[in-house]
């Protein structure tokens, strides 16, 4: 039995998702797998470069979010190149956000992008990852593999920030309906969706500067640190299908 725990992460090269690769590169024992759009990029290649746990490797995998074969085609690869036979862990973390109109002045074509990259980009890597999730599950049957979408506090119908966002907002909105449906449809896994506050990365502070602030508030480390815990602690029963802060705190919708 392979004693070794696999980890993807989309959107590995930058922000959160780097973030949280530095963060799952310090653990024993793991293959920290990075799902990023150019594997060429210097960005990309730095990640080879970062400090490792004992016996925890770094695999570098071309991934577009917003190519619904392109899923499929980087599961291909990591089964054929890099002998990958499970995954316990999936962090779907590549997204964008690039307009923030007022729905009076959105463009079907951003709306649409925001649709593709966000909801069905995700949706697309569970269904090419499904299983690998699944023989993660038969070989520690005690161990729920997991599958967590990243969302935004800007998704929320409730609650939510009072900004204009008629293209990255609601994309979020619908991304929480699966990952609460797909805890319901495949009762041997945890699926949630996280929530990691309004963090200073490059997305965070430009959606920021739109609506005249200095910067976002969390730190990538503050929000780094919660999600880690959360995703290391989480089974079906604690946050399946809920929307999850990067607290710990159990979001409304």
């Amino acid at each position: 039995m392979s004693t070794t725990t696999n980890v993807l992460i989309t959107g590995a090269n930058r922000g959160l998702g780097l973030g949280l690769i530095k963060k799952y590169l310090q653990l024993l024992n793991h293959n920290i797998i990075a799902f990023v759009r150019d594997p060429s990029s210097p960005s990309s290649q730095a990640l080879s470069t970062l400090p490792t746990g004992t016996n925890t490797n770094i695999i570098l995998v071309q991934y577009d979010a917003s190519q619904w074969n392109s899923a499929a085609q980087a599961v291909k690869t990591l089964r054929e190149e890099h002998k990958i036979t499970k995954i316990d862990t999936i962090i779907a973390n590549a997204g964008i956000a690039k307009v923030y109109p007022l729905i009076k002045d959105a463009d079907p074509k951003d709306i649409r992008e925001h649709f593709e990259v966000n909801v069905l980009g995700p949706v697309a890597l569970f269904q090419a990852t499904r299983d690998l999730l699944l023989a993660a599950r038969e070989e520690k049957p005690e161990r729920q593999p997991i599958y967590a979408w990243m969302g935004s506090g800007a998704g929320l119908l409730t609650g939510g920030p009072d900004v204009a966002s008629a293209a990255y907002a609601p994309s979020k909105t619908m991304l929480n309906w699966y990952g609460m449906r797909l805890h319901v449809e495949e009762n041997w896994l945890a699926s949630f969706i996280l929530d990691p506050g309004w963090v200073r990365t490059e997305m965070g502070n430009a959606a920021a500067e739109v609506w005249g602030l200095e910067h976002a508030n969390l730190t990538v480390e503050e929000s780094v640190d919660g999600m880690f815990e959360v995703v290391q602690g989480a089974t079906r029963e604690k946050f399946g299908g809920r929307l999850v802060e990067y607290t710990g705190k159990i979001e409304g919708w």
